[in-house]
């Protein structure tokens, strides 16, 4: 898959391409990122791709006509159909996995990282066709969304992380994620031993993850019921999973 990343600050993408697991996806161009920085296709000598609102009002928006220009150069470098057209903005819709799923299985996309005040909304009305969100809060800019995007897609793919490692990920089956634990088997902090749960050290296999799906069910009732609510809906709960959850003081 291909990712053409359209932005002011294309510095800050290169050390997420080049580090962490991740960087087997983006090194092999297996998630293949190519970034366009927008300033390339000003048409004046100051590279201007910003000017202020219409109508007044603080801040400045940027300009369709070098988004436009930008997005004319990635189609003719792709040769191929216009890809989706990702807009990062706080009016859009929420990432969460069945997104990062979407976006995982497909060709790739445009992701056009604005800043300032936005774009141009006749550039959108024209061009968009998808717009994300990471969250109910204000960025500076949409390099911080592509990259998460970028990177929870990255680590879906084939090879990427150990086998079926992503299929325990918190929200992977609709629920969060219980605890981990690791050595020692008992740790002092601050004056307090605390040990691993014996089950974890029993080797008894069907035990453990029945115990790990209950850690998992409770987490998500106590933070999100939301997500629990959502689970018995899509009927991702048997009845093992309801009886656990009727027993929990929450």
């Amino acid at each position: 898959m291909r990712y053409d990343v359209v932005t002011l600050f294309p510095e800050l993408f290169a050390p997420h391409l080049s580090l962490g697991v991740t960087r087997r996806a983006f090194v092999s161009a297996q998630v293949d990122v190519r970034l366009w920085p927008l300033r390339d296709f000003a048409d004046d000598a100051y590279r201007r791709v910003d000017d202020r609102p219409y109508g007044g009002g603080p801040g400045m928006v940027l300009l369709a006509e070098p988004l436009l220009r930008a997005l004319a150069a990635i189609g003719a470098d792709r040769g191929q159909a216009q890809p989706a057209v990702v807009n990062f903005t706080p009016t859009g819709r929420r990432i969460d996995q069945a997104v990062v799923e979407e976006f995982a299985a497909g060709p790739g996309a445009v992701l056009l990282c604005g800043r300032y005040e936005g774009i141009d909304q006749r550039f959108i009305d024209a061009k968009v066709t998808h717009e994300l969100s990471l969250g109910d809060f204000v960025l500076s800019g949409g390099e911080l969304p592509a990259l998460a995007l970028l990177d929870a897609v990255a680590r879906l793919q084939e090879g990427v992380l150990h086998a079926r490692s992503h299929q325990q990920d918190s929200f992977s089956d609709g629920l969060l994620e219980g605890p981990h634990y690791s050595r020692p088997e008992t740790l002092a902090i601050a004056g307090v031993e605390r040990a691993v749960p014996a089950l974890l050290l029993s080797g008894h296999h069907a035990a453990i993850a029945r115990w790990r799906r209950e850690q998992a069910l409770a987490l998500t009732a106590r933070r999100r019921p939301d997500l629990v609510a959502a689970a018995r809906a899509t009927g991702r709960l048997s009845p093992d999973d309801e009886s656990y959850l009727g027993s929990l003081e929450l």
